[in-house]
């Protein structure tokens, strides 16, 4: 799985006045949680680009004050109407420890069902899955090679290698819709 470093800088003053003063700094207040004591930080909101705004997902190396961290993203809040992120929580990684993240789904191959005139209908975009840190996969693979005019993918189709997924089996991936112009013809 891809990387992304963050610096982060150490906070001394807790509260809603400080978190409100590092946001109009264009700064994120942030929380490392699963180490033996949580460590509250913050960091310029441009490092946070590469890690929110992309359909992959990372691991993220922590930087705080020369002390390296390995984390993953674990959630994060927005302003409900102006979109500027207001905290972000982080895991730290253990390599004996599973984590749950969500991964996004690739599809591989071509659809006979999309040749003859259908539409592969994307249902589910990221999908949760269950690893060790060093089992992360950078996506979970869809092979459409055989969906059909009609047909759909479900969980339980993909291929699973070091990981588990925490989806339900029966929820659809992706499915090819009849067009109009062929539901006459089939």
């Amino acid at each position: 799985m891809k990387s992304v470093e963050i610096l982060g800088f150490k906070r001394e003053v807790l509260g809603k006045r400080d978190s409100r003063h590092l946001r109009e700094n264009a700064s994120v207040p942030c929380i490392l949680y699963g180490g033996e004591s949580e460590i509250h930080f913050h960091t310029p909101m441009i490092f946070f680009r590469d890690l929110v705004y992309t359909p992959e997902a990372h691991t993220v190396l922590l930087n705080i004050e020369g002390d390296e961290y390995n984390a993953i993203l674990q959630d994060i809040q927005f302003h409900p109407v102006s979109e500027v992120i207001l905290h972000a929580d982080f895991l730290l990684l253990k390599e004996d420890k599973p984590v749950k993240i969500a991964v996004p789904v690739v599809f591989v191959g071509t659809s006979p069902g999309v040749q003859q005139g259908g539409r592969l209908v994307v249902k589910i975009k990221k999908i949760m899955i269950k690893a060790l840190p060093k089992n992360l996969p950078d996506n979970v693979a869809a092979d459409i090679s055989k969906l059909e005019l009609g047909k759909s993918i479900k969980v339980k189709d993909l291929t699973v290698e070091g990981f588990e997924i925490l989806d339900s089996p029966a929820n659809p991936v992706a499915s090819v819709e009849v067009p109009r112009g062929l539901k006459g013809k089939a």
